[in-house]
């Protein structure tokens, strides 16, 4: 069981920066893939970006590259979600969530965090 908890949103004007943090219980990151997700008010879930167990391999989805960056620190049992030039369109509430091997479908995911809402206004 990986217990999985959010923290860093908020409310950013638009072309502002936001660090989203995950951190992990009871099971130690560095065993798992790590993504973080995200669903806006009637939209289904987005993939935004993930991290591979060792942290070194990434993943990000094309409508954020270039401004969000997954890192991962497995000694502090820790995963980031740096983002920049903040976008109205990021409004959502953010998940982070732990799978044994990569993919980019949320289904594949086995534990996910609370969520935490980040709000960008134009």
């Amino acid at each position: 069981q990986v217990q999985l908890v959010e923290s860093g949103g908020g409310l950013v004007q638009a072309g502002g920066s936001l660090r989203l943090s995950c951190a992990a219980s009871q099971r130690t990151l560095s065993s798992y893939v790590v993504g973080w997700f995200r669903q806006a008010p009637g939209k289904e879930r987005e993939f935004v970006a993930a991290v591979s167990l060792s942290g070194s391999t990434k993943w990000t989805a094309d409508s954020v590259k270039g401004r969000f960056t997954i890192s991962k620190d497995n000694a502090k049992n820790m995963v980031y979600l740096q983002m920049n030039s903040l976008k109205a369109d990021d409004t959502a509430v953010y998940y982070c969530a732990a799978a044994r091997s990569w993919s980019p479908r949320g289904a594949e995911y086995d534990y996910w965090g609370q969520g935490t809402q980040v709000t960008v206004s134009s």
